[in-house]
Formats: structure tokens, C-alpha cells, sequence
């Protein structure tokens, strides 16, 4: 977290030790390097899904890594990428396809992939993989080897049905979402819109059930609201899912319907504070979590609900198995010094957007499921997620925190939590500044004269924005050049563009 100051492109981050992720230094946060990653292969506990409508752009930016193994060229920010070079074996060529043998074998399956797209169609969706352990094998459920498995949807797949077409249920996420008041909006399959749901009939136990649905233990709070819309009335179908048990009605009773809250979120047990800069207080920013790799701290976190953690993925290079590993992470809550830990959270699965792009950092979001879920306090406590349609506006006063260096150039890490108040700037703005490298699943803060801005170990962290006294989470520490410099903004995955990623991802793997 950076007060004044800053680096240019070539120095800081990108002089770091070529070694400096083995020895657990924190993750560059900007960078302009290039680096060229192996395959990623088969390791526990990863999850890569995809959320639906969301493709890889191409924007010509070059995104933050852990550091390479060997030394690679610089590239400036202004030069034109290069084109991507094929993939590269380990060993021989021979070793790597099995020889004349395993070329046949690639035009097998070559053949076997467009006989399937030509039965399947666009039907035929990946919508997950689960890498499990280093024996390159995958764990099922129940701890066994399994091969890679994928979600398939037949042809006759039905979205939002409250039927399971495909295998691990993808049909059916992304059915649910939230307006800016609260409202509960459901999609089925009769009407293909988001409906409110009426009030009349509504209960308690639907609440919990909805927000269940969702990756939720339970519901918060529920009430009613006016609307004079089309909306959803409640059914006495027993489906599982809030999609099966309504029907779409010309009216609500009342004109009221359903605002739905699944958990308290955006408080803050600490508001005083010096804008830019300064050291947090316990309390102040309680949905603050601090990622461990192998005892280090490495990145920041959001704390979304109590099972769930939202972070960069960028976090977790593809270069570095054991960045991929679970088991090597250590989750901490409730702290503003890292000399006074908590006890840690573990972690049970890490899960990575299918689509986030290394060379252009879009979709730059990974969640992360806890293996016992956290008990909320004073210093502990959720960031609430921004509704579909809410507006964050420019010039909006918001503010980012973690423990990322202080001081330009350097590889050493706060040990206190920093916090400092940025400002939104419009990507039409920032897109200028950055020559088109900002996209739609972006947005940027910070000042354009510089000197306030997150910087390296920042990475994964929260941008929060306040409304009705409540903390929403805005953005999620990304990418940016350099640390504080003018004209050159911090950039932040937009938290709303990937709303449907996040909830999809916690459904599928909801306790």
C-alpha cells in the first residue's frame, strides 16, 4: 500500500530475484514483463470454472506473475506483444508425444473432439475441471484418483429448469441474483427473465433455502418491498431449487415482493481514520484477510461469506505447482499486523476462472473455499457483494487496503495493515491512460497525480466502496504500472462483471 512515491516501468517488481517466489516473497503486483508458462498440469485441490457469456478478450497488456525461473526479456509497456510461441515439452519431442505413435494418437483425438462438437454442438459445455494431485490424477469427492472431469450438457439442456441436465449441475446457476434494494430476482425456464418474487406466500424457510442454494449456510434477513412489476409467485412444488417453485403471475398481491440479504455484511466496528496512507485499526477493515504460501504472506483476500474467499488469480501462477496446492495455504482473519496472527483458516479448494487471460489479466478473479467455515466477530466480518445493477460512480471515493510494500522498489512487505482512499476513474479515462488495455471486467481508482495506490503483496485484495453504511466490494486488487505514478491509476477486477463467475462457483461447491 503505497503513500507517495512510486516506481517507473523496469524498476521495482520487475528487477525482483528471479527466485523470489520460492522464497515466498510476495507475488509481483505490477509488472511488464513477458513470461512464457509451461502447461499447467494435474494438482489438488483446483478448480477452473467458467461463468456463461464471458469469452477472452485480446488486449496487448502484460500481467503480473510470480517471478520466472530464468531470466526473460523486458518489454515496455508501448511495444507490440509477441506472437504466442507453441508450446514447448520438457523433453525430447519424442518423450513428449510418445514418437510416430502418440502423433497418431493426437489425430485420434483430434477427430474424436470434432465428432463430438458436430453431435454435441454448442451443447457440449465445459463449465469446470478439477485438477486434483501431483500424481497427475484427479481426486473425486471421496479423495480417489479420477480422471479430469468436465461438466457435459446433453443437447436438450434447459436453463434454469430445476432439472440437473448436466453433470455437475451448471444448467441450473446463475438462476438467482439481486437488485440494488434487496429484491430477490429468479429466472425459470417458463418466462427466460429475471423476475421479482412476490412476498405473498413467502416464509422463512424459503430464505434459507434460496440463499442455501447460493453457497449461503442460511439466510439473514428477509422482507417486503413495493413493486408494481410482473413478479413470481411461490408454489407448493417441493424442488429443490427457488427456479422450480414459482410461477410467473401479472401481479403480486400487495404489489409486494421479496428483498433477500444471506448474510450481514459491510460493517465496520472501527470508522475513524486519516484518508491516504495510514495504519489500519482493528475492526476497520474486518472483511481484510491475509493469504499465507508456506507461511508467508503472498496476497490479500475478501472475506464474501463465511465458507468463501474472493482473490486474484494471478495469485496462483500456473508456473508454480505448489502455488496450485491447497494444502500450502493459510488463510488469516481479523488481523492488522502480521506479527500478531490469528489462528489460520485452511484451505479446501482453490477455484480459478477458466477464462482469466495472463497476458491481459481479464477475468483476473479466484475464490477460495475454506475447510471449516469462519465465526464472525468484531474483527471478522464479511464484505458485501455488489447487487447486478448497482452503480459505482466516477469520482466515487472508495478505498483498498492490504499489507503490500510501502516504499517504492522494494520487496519487503507492511507488517501492518495500510489503508488509503482512492478515487473511481472511468475506464473510458483509464482506457486512455493504458492505451485500451482496461476491459470490461475492469475498472480503475486511484489519482491521477499519483502517489496513493496499492503495490506489490496488495495483489487479491479488496477496493470497497461505501453506501447506506454499508461496505460493498467494488473491486479486487489486479493490476496497474508501476506503484503510484502519475497518470497510472491501480486497476481492479470489476466485482460486478464477474458477479455470475462467483456465484456459479460457490453454488457448484456450496457446504
Amino acid at each position: 500500500m503505497l503513500e507517495v512515491g512510486g516506481v517507473r516501468p523496469g524498476e521495482g517488481e520487475a528487477n525482483l530475484p528471479v527466485a523470489a517466489w520460492k522464497k515466498n516473497e510476495p507475488p509481483p503486483y505490477y509488472t511488464i514483463d513477458v513470461y512464457t508458462l509451461p502447461p499447467l498440469k494435474s494438482y489438488d485441490e483446483v478448480v477452473y470454472g467458467v461463468g456463461p457469456g464471458l469469452t477472452p478478450p485480446s488486449y496487448p497488456h502484460y500481467v503480473p506473475q510470480m517471478s520466472p525461473t530464468v531470466a526473460v526479456p523486458q518489454v515496455t509497456k508501448s511495444s507490440k506483444p509477441p506472437s504466442r510461441k507453441r508450446r514447448r515439452c520438457w523433453e525430447s519431442n519424442a518423450q513428449c508425444y510418445g514418437g510416430s505413435g502418440g502423433i497418431l494418437l493426437v489425430f485420434g483425438l483430434l477427430a474424436l473432439g470434432i465428432w463430438l462438437g458436430i453431435r454435441y454442438g454448442t451443447q457440449l459445455a465445459t463449465a469446470a475441471i478439477l485438477f486434483s494431485d501431483h500424481n497427475n490424477g484427479n481426486k473425486d469427492n471421496n479423495g480417489n484418483v479420477a480422471s479430469q472431469s468436465r461438466d457435459i450438457c446433453p443437447n436438450n439442456t434447459v436453463q434454469c429448469d430445476a432439472i440437473m441436465d448436466c453433470e455437475m449441475g451448471t444448467d441450473e446457476t446463475n438462476c438467482v441474483r439481486f437488485g440494488v434494494d434487496g429484491s430477490l430476482q429468479v429466472k425459470t425456464s417458463q418466462d427466460g427473465r429475471f423476475l421479482p418474487v412476490c412476498n405473498s406466500n413467502w416464509n422463512p424457510s424459503f430464505a434459507d433455502k434460496t440463499c442455501a442454494q447460493l453457497g449461503f449456510r442460511r439466510s439473514h434477513n428477509t422482507r417486503a418491498i413495493r413493486s408494481q412489476s410482473i413478479g413470481l409467485q411461490m408454489t407448493s412444488s417441493s424442488s429443490s431449487f427457488i427456479q422450480g417453485q414459482v410461477n410467473v403471475s401479472s401481479s403480486c398481491p400487495d404489489q409486494e415482493v421479496v428483498a433477500l440479504q444471506c448474510v450481514d455484511c459491510g460493517r465496520q466496528q472501527s470508522t475513524s481514520r486519516i484518508i491516504g496512507g495510514s495504519v489500519a485499526k482493528e475492526g476497520q477493515f474486518p472483511w481484510q484477510l491475509s493469504l499465507h504460501f508456506r507461511g508467508s504472506h503472498v496476497c490479500g483476500g475478501v472475506l464474501i461469506s463465511p465458507d468463501f474467499v474472493l482473490t486474484a488469480a494471478h495469485c496462483f501462477p500456473r508456473s508454480n505447482p505448489s502455488a496450485l496446492l491447497a494444502e500450502n495455504w493459510k488463510v488469516y482473519g481479523g488481523v492488522v499486523s502480521l506479527d500478531r496472527l490469528n489462528e489460520p483458516n485452511l484451505v479446501k479448494r482453490i477455484l480459478l476462472s477458466e477464462i482469466y487471460n495472463n497476458k491481459t489479466n481479464d477475468h483476473d478473479v479466484a475464490l477460495l473455499k475454506l475447510a471449516s467455515p469462519v465465526s464472525f466477530n468484531a474483527q471478522i466480518q464479511p464484505a458485501c457483494l455488489p447487487a447486478f445493477d448497482q452503480q459505482f460512480r466516477d469520482g466515487t471515493r472508495c478505498w483498498t487496503s492490504g499489507f503490500g510494500t510501502t516504499e517504492a522498489g522494494s520487496a519487503k512487505i507492511s507488517k501492518d495493515l495500510m489503508e488509503v482512499s482512492v478515487d473511481l476513474i472511468g475506464r473510458t479515462e483509464c482506457n486512455r491512460l493504458y492505451g485500451g488495455s482496461v476491459t470490461k471486467n475492469m475498472l480503475c481508482a486511484g489519482h491521477l497525480n499519483g502517489g496513493k495506490d496499492s503495490c506489490q503483496g496488495d495483489s487479491g485484495g479488496p477496493l470497497v466502496c461505501e453506501k447506506d453504511k454499508r461496505w460493498y466490494l467494488a473491486g479486487i486488487t489486479s493490476w496497474g504500472e508501476g506503484c503510484g505514478e502519475r497518470n497510472r491509476p491501480g486497476v481492479y477486477t470489476d466485482v460486478k462483471s464477474v458477479l455470475p463467475w462467483i456465484y456459479s462457483s460457490m453454488q457448484q461447491k456450496r457446504p
